[in-house]
Order: C-alpha cells, then structure tokens, then sequence
C-alpha cells in the first residue's frame, strides 16, 4: 500500500519541487548553499511586521549590508501571509545571491523552494524534514546546551546549528541564558558551519562571542530595529571577519 508520504515524495523527486530533486541539478542547488553556508558569517531573523511595512526595503538593505542569511520568524501569522512575506525575502535573496530560510514549516519551504529549513528542539526531526523536502535544502537546528548542540554536530542530516541564548533575550522570553562556557566548549569540537545566538550585539558582546570561539552570529533587533539596516550589517560582517581571521590565525599558531 502506497502511503500519501510517500506519493509525495515521489512527485517531490520527479520534479524537484522545492529544491529538493536528487539529480545532478539538484545536486548542484546543494552544493551552491553549501558553499554560501560556509562563508556565511551574519544570519538575521525578522517578522513581517516589525519594520511596519516594509519589509521589502528592509531585507535589500538587510542583504546589501552583508546579511549572509534571512529567516521569517513570525509564528502570529496566516500561512497566506507567511507565504507573501517570505516571497518577498525570497525574491531578494535571490538578487543579492544570498540565503533565505523558513522556520518551522516544511510545507511552506517546499511551495517556496527554500534554500535553508531550520526547526527547533521540539519540531520536525531531520529524517521527517528530508522525508518532505529532500536532499538538497540545507537543515539547520536550534541548540540551548553543549549536548544538543553534540547531537546536532554528530546528525548526518543536520548542516548546521545555532546556539543559545547566549543572553536572554525578548525575542524568547523566558529561557534562560547559557552564557559563553558553551560557545568555549563547543569552537575546538565542531566541523560543521555554527551560529552564536541570543542578546547579540555589535560592540562589547560580539566581541566577547568571538573570543569565546563563534565566527557566525544571528542576530534580531540589532539589525531589525536599526535606523540604517545595511549599516548595521555592514559592522556586524566586518567585526565576524576580523574576528574569524583572528581564530584562524591562533589556530594556525597553535598547531
């Protein structure tokens, strides 16, 4: 007996609907976001909402300033609305050869053919996520400690991770912070592209994330609620790369 999973996953391959074809072009996607994932350096999170309207002018601005990666986080809305806001975060993606990603809806990555999936501890596992959207959409997942953060790095499916709260923060209210420990632990022990996470903001507490290992950082209000978006991620790009020039150079040193 057929089952409707795997009806869709079959028509899914056939036409690489959402990216997700097995064949030497989508193949090709994969390997494209990968290598755009490697050098990603900033990652930011928005509503459709928080910019009162303009969502538009604010991921070019976003993506021109050096945003590597944008994910609509924005769980209040209708999936109509979802589905708009992320076409317009898509649609500029793609100008700027940048990254767009969705939170939480497989459904939804797979109608807009995103480029990157990400879920949390409690959402799809990862083989439920590539059951939908195949082999090639980058998967990522949220992190609160070094041992989710060890079951992410050790999943074959799983293409990178975030870990956080570093700081708590208003954007999830109510966990608690982790601090640095687990950012120090986890820089000498990963192999797969990893973000800082929580309360980051340019300065003093980028500086510290740095130092404490993370080259990769996402990032909310610092960008979304900054007067000069592009001018914001421009500072956040440039302390990321002059801080993973640093931890590569000690580490060259080191060995």
């Amino acid at each position: 007996m057929v089952t409707d999973l795997e009806t869709h996953t079959a028509v899914r391959d056939a036409s690489g609907a959402g990216g997700g074809g097995t064949g030497p072009a989508g193949s090709g996607r994969r390997a494209a976001r990968l290598a755009k994932l490697e050098a990603a350096r900033l990652y930011v999170c928005t509503d459709a909402r928080r910019r009162q309207g303009d969502l538009a002018e604010f991921v070019d601005a976003a993506y021109a300033g050096g945003v590597d990666v944008i994910q609509l986080r924005d769980k209040g809305l209708e999936a109509r609305a979802e589905i708009a806001a992320l076409e317009v975060v898509r649609d500029a993606a793609r100008r700027h050869g940048k990254l767009f990603s969705v939170n939480d809806r497989a459904d939804v990555a797979l109608l807009l053919g995103a480029d990157v999936f990400h879920v949390g501890q409690g959402d799809l596992t990862s083989a439920q996520a590539r059951a939908v959207l195949g082999s090639d959409v980058i998967l990522g997942r949220s992190t609160h400690s070094v041992e989710q953060a060890r079951d992410a790095e050790a999943d074959p499916e799983i293409d990178y991770w975030c870990l956080g709260p570093v700081w708590e923060t208003p954007t999830k209210p109510g966990r608690a912070a982790i601090g640095l420990d687990p950012l120090r632990e986890m820089s000498g022990a990963a192999l797969k592209p990893w973000f800082a996470i929580g309360g980051i903001g340019a300065g003093p507490r980028l500086a510290e994330v740095v130092a404490a290992g993370a080259s990769r950082a996402v990032v909310v209000r610092a960008v979304t609620e900054a007067e000069d978006p592009a001018a914001a991620a421009a500072r956040f790009r440039s302390e990321l790369e002059t801080g993973a020039r640093a931890l590569e150079t000690g580490g060259e040193e080191s060995r």
